[in-house]
């Protein structure tokens, strides 16, 4: 039986204390073992402070990306043993398991291409030099420096190797040392990307603790951050936890939404993207994505088409042993998640109709009776959407989207969103500019990312459930009201903005002018 041990003040250090095991979502077999206790945790702060910081703060903008190159490498070499993880602990399917690793290292890719851009200034520039004296060489201007603190990140079961990265990415450009806490659950992928990083990376700059979080968040300072991804249970929690200086980043439950425009023929390419992207960001990763699609909103007229067209889509869905080159939707990632989907899903139930799945009643391909944590695909239906309370309210994290009607109006569609009370992403279907201007002015304050659907882009499109790391990820309200990635936006959590004052050109030198 593997036992995993964690990472931290230099060390591999396995804990002690009672285990936790690590199963098989598919056969419930046990994978591995993970102490609960036992690790010097201040001695792992400790080492933050002093090892990592001097090493990170020794190298420019550009060693640190190229450090970041040699991570997503690793992640290219180790490809196939990553994938196969994710399918033993995860309940992956191939496909899923590449989702999530392909994410991890092209995120990686994209800081490191910044880090080179931004090269060896020692400060980065926010917005332009502002004369602030009688003359142009008394002058100002807002920086951003790196933090001298510790990073904290706090990461969910569903994505054990892009979230592991996406956070450690921004973290190490801005040179701000790390500490990870994978989610234990699926952390078989989190500790062998940790393996594989250790040998690559400066003393100090990330330790990764693989088990329950226990005294993590006591010996926190200011200075400190705190970038947490998972429920809004945990994230209420950390809010009344930790101390008031310390800067918290959260990304919580979402309901997003997607919109069909009354505008748009199914048979058009927007039309054949809405059911595709519907179809498939309620299904992969099992619905276990913050991105997933929820709520579906469509005109009336179509209401009917729509729902049949989305139940032909989700039942040539082959549901069972993800490691089956033939299914295509493996389990839920543990027990107690299908436990929590299973009663989501009664909750909608009695409030909405069937479309397809049921209550998520599902025979899995190719695995022992009585065995696995499956829940099928699940398509509910109301006609009345704003005032559909488990619907709006609750969000199941599992393959369930529901489906209400509307009269088309690009207001009534926006009040819709705004009803979730904040999501990561929502996105509308429409070729009738006007129709999306309206759109967009009322749902943007409710969304972090809103995702245009329309002919003229449908071939290049990604879906609204991929995160691309040049974009900004977060959310308003229930999400969390936090703010990850986008660029060079992503470094700002781990910086401090800073206004100089003084000689124009002494100004102009600091930001590499």
């Amino acid at each position: 039986m593997q036992l995993l041990a964690s990472y931290l003040a230099g060390k591999w250090s396995p804990g002690s204390g009672a285990k936790q095991s690590l199963v098989n979502p598919t056969t419930e077999e046990v994978l591995a073992e993970v102490h609960t206790g036992g690790h010097d945790l201040a001695a792992a702060f400790q080492h933050a402070r002093t090892a990592g910081a001097r090493e990170l703060a020794g190298m420019t903008f550009a060693q640190r990306g190229a450090v970041l190159a040699a991570l997503a490498k690793a992640i290219h070499g180790a490809r196939e043993e990553l994938i196969a993880l994710a399918v033993a602990n995860g309940g992956n399917t191939r496909g899923d398991a590449k989702f999530d690793i392909d994410g991890g290292a092209v995120t990686l890719s994209h800081y490191a291409q910044l880090g080179e851009k931004l090269g060896s200034a020692p400060l980065l520039g926010d917005g332009e030099p502002i004369q602030v004296g009688r003359t142009a060489r008394m002058g100002g201007q807002h920086v951003w420096a790196r933090r001298r603190g510790v990073a904290v990140h706090i990461n969910a079961f569903n994505f054990p190797a892009w979230g592991l990265c996406e956070k450690l990415a921004c973290a190490l450009l801005a040179g701000m040392p790390v500490i990870s806490k994978p989610a234990t659950a699926t952390a078989l992928v989190a500790h062998r990307l940790a393996q594989l990083f250790e040998p690559l990376l400066p003393a100090g700059a990330l330790q990764v603790l693989i088990g329950p979080a226990g005294a993590l968040l006591d010996t926190l300072v200011p200075g400190d951050v705190v970038a947490f991804t998972g429920g809004s249970d945990t994230a209420k929690m950390l809010r009344n936890k930790l101390p008031e200086p310390v800067r918290l980043n959260i990304e919580a439950d979402s309901l997003n939404a997607a919109v069909l425009g009354p505008d748009v023929d199914l048979g058009s390419e927007a039309g054949a993207l809405f059911l595709a992207d519907v179809a498939r960001d309620m299904t992969q990763k099992t619905g276990q994505k913050c991105t997933a699609i929820r709520r579906v909103l469509v005109p009336e007229a179509r209401f009917a088409e729509v729902c049949d067209a989305l139940k032909e889509r989700v039942s040539a869905i082959a549901v069972g042993d993800p490691s089956r080159e033939d299914v295509r939707m493996g389990p839920v990632a543990t027990a107690q998640q299908h436990k929590d989907v299973k009663a989501g899903i009664a909750r909608l139930a009695a409030a909405t109709d069937s479309v397809y799945g049921g209550t998520g009643e599902i025979t899995p391909v190719g695995v022992a009776a009585g065995k696995g944590y499956f829940i099928g695909p699940v398509l509910r239906s109301t006609r009345d959407p704003m005032n559909c309370a488990p619907l709006n309210e609750h969000e199941v994290f599992g393959p369930v989207s529901t489906i209400g009607l509307y009269n088309g109006d690009a207001a009534f569609a926006a009040d819709f969103i705004a009803r979730g009370e904040g999501c990561l992403v929502s996105s509308a279907y429409s070729d009738d500019r006007e129709w999306v201007a309206t759109f967009v002015g009322a749902a943007a304050p409710w969304a972090g990312r809103l995702y245009l659907g329309s002919s003229k882009m449908a071939s290049q499109s990604p879906g609204p459930g991929t995160v691309l790391p040049s974009l900004l990820h977060g959310g308003p309200g229930r999400a969390g009201g936090g703010e990850e990635l986008g660029g060079e936006r992503g470094l700002q959590f781990y910086m401090q903005r800073c206004a100089l004052e003084g000689d124009a050109s002494v100004l102009k030198t600091l930001i590499g002018g």
